[in-house]
């Protein structure tokens, strides 16, 4: 890419931006920080990700009306808590002002063969994340493996009432893959459903977003990409956009002279 098209790229993918920070030592300062941060000088991210004890203070910081949008997570990162729980952790952070939940679907039961499991979580959840709030739900790809497994824990999550299914949790060995993006935008759009889709996990530079979007509007349509479908849900991505959109390169290029 050229100048041009990486800053235009940049600029893409800063409006889709899930700013994330889901370290286990995050502090209320750092909340702070990645607030500011989500407004910033060349524009707002999309959305914060954040876990569910820092939502309540999120709020009060973006307030009631930001345009950046506050999601958490719940089920996280293990996939494997019993559905009561689940649920109230939703229903919790959605009282403390979450607007998107990021649900990990119990998928060590689907690689078990239990499909029962992964609806029967997402269908509850839903029922909590009533308009306008936005349920995303996250497959771990990278630990499903096969593309038969992907492609069904896709169809069941969409068909359960999923509004975006997402890739990964980025806690584990293997996160979004170009491979598991096109398994996944595949189902969405045999699904006919308006449903979104989330790559997260391992995104850091305008390169790497370049190729997302480019299988997104292949798959999908060139109009189909905009923050009510598509997000990347990323902690690094946003140093390497705002180095493009100041300095026309990427950050290993500013940072190197070149």
């Amino acid at each position: 890419m050229d100048s041009h098209e990486q800053r235009a790229t940049a600029a893409v993918a800063l409006t889709l931006l899930d700013l994330t920070n889901l370290k286990d030592d995050c502090t209320p300062e750092a909340i702070e920080k990645l607030c500011a941060r989500a407004q910033g000088p060349f524009g707002n991210a999309a959305a914060i990700c954040i876990w569910p004890r820092f939502v309540a203070q999120a709020r009060a910081l973006l307030g009631a009306d930001s345009q950046v949008k506050i999601a958490t997570v719940v089920n996280f990162p293990s996939g494997d808590l019993p559905v009561e729980e689940v649920v109230e952790e939703a229903r919790k952070a959605i009282a403390d002002g979450a607007d998107e939940i990021d649900l990990v679907i119990p998928y060590k039961a689907l690689l078990q063969g239990d499909e029962a499991a992964v609806e029967t979580m997402v269908r509850a959840v839903k029922a909590v994340c009533t308009h306008p709030v936005t349920l995303k739900t996250i497959l771990e790809t990278g630990e499903l493996k096969e593309a038969g497994l992907i492609r069904r824990g896709s169809e069941i999550a969409i068909a359960a009432g999923s509004d975006f299914i997402k890739t990964s949790t980025g806690k584990v060995n293997v996160n979004a893959t170009l491979e598991a993006a096109d398994i996944m935008m595949l189902a969405i759009r045999d699904s006919r459903r308006p449903v979104g889709f989330k790559p997260a996990g391992g995104i850091s530079t305008v390169a790497d977003a370049a190729l997302y979007l480019r299988l997104a509007s292949t798959i999908m349509s060139e109009d189909w990409v905009m923050p009510s479908t598509f997000r990347f849900g990323a902690s690094g991505l946003l140093d390497d956009i705002e180095s493009v959109m100041a300095h026309g390169k990427p950050l290993a290029a500013a940072a190197s002279g070149y």
